[in-house]
């Protein structure tokens, strides 16, 4: 699935919206799973304080963090080589490692909205290979909130940051509008430079939407502080780890 016109437009602006890679009764299956997995778990709403306010009003978000660690499904989707593939192209490494995994749902009508930011900002990195996957379980056309990026602007390296109810950029400097919405089908994954400048929009639509975020690096890229540990970082998805710590 992977060729190196994918690898150049990530290289250039950032991003890459790789359209069908999970055919839609897949992702309608993974939407059930992650529905399901989220209705046993104790609710918890990780909104940002500044997120609301740019919604100017109540929003609402369901997340799961580890979700391979709830469901096998989940394991096995982390690992198939269609993802695989393309995340390794990306990276420009035979080996692929996780970092974490995050279901987010935003619930029909009011869910939530994320500022702009760069995920690097919150789990640094020594060589910037770290890179997000965006799963869509079902359609994210703008009205659902989908995902809004800045192209070009991984090239501008880490950027400061402000904890104003949230860490994100100054938003009256990256206002969340001016962003380009990617709009996205079921089935389609939205791969990220964890140095690209995104956010999202506020779920106004009659349904929800869902997601799946894989972030993955090259295992040779260390972390460039101990931060945002998860419970199944360091596996390898794909090749080996040439350089192991323990």
């Amino acid at each position: 699935m992977a060729d190196a016109a994918m690898a150049r437009f990530y290289r250039e602006h950032g991003y890459l919206l790789v359209k069908g890679m999970i055919g839609e009764e897949e992702a309608r299956a993974y939407r059930e799973e992650c529905h399901a997995l989220l209705s046993r778990l104790r609710p918890a709403d990780p909104t940002w304080a500044s997120a609301r306010r740019i919604a100017g009003g109540h929003t609402e978000l369901r997340h799961c963090h580890d979700a391979q660690f709830y469901s096998a499904a989940f394991a096995r989707l982390i690992v198939d080589p269609r993802f695989t593939e393309v995340a390794a192209a990306l990276l420009g490494s035979e080996n692929v490692q996780l970092h974490h995994t995050k279901i987010f749902v935003k619930p029909a009508e009011k869910g939530s909205p994320f500022p702009l930011h760069q995920d690097a900002a919150h789990f640094p990195h020594t060589r910037h290979t770290v890179g997000a996957a965006i799963f869509h379980f079902d359609d994210a056309p703008e009205a659902k909130g989908c995902v809004r990026v800045v192209p070009g602007s991984h090239h501008q390296g880490p950027l400061p940051h402000i904890e104003e109810g949230g860490w994100h950029l100054p938003p009256s400097r990256w206002p969340l509008e001016e962003a380009v919405p990617v709009e996205a089908r079921a089935g389609d994954v939205l791969f990220l430079s964890y140095l690209t400048v995104h956010g999202s929009g506020v779920n106004r639509s009659e349904e929800a939407r869902t997601t799946l975020l894989v972030q993955f690096r090259d295992p040779e890229d260390r972390a460039a502080g101990d931060v945002h540990r998860s419970r199944g970082q360091g596996m390898m998805l794909r090749g080996v780890d040439p350089a192991p710590e323990g």
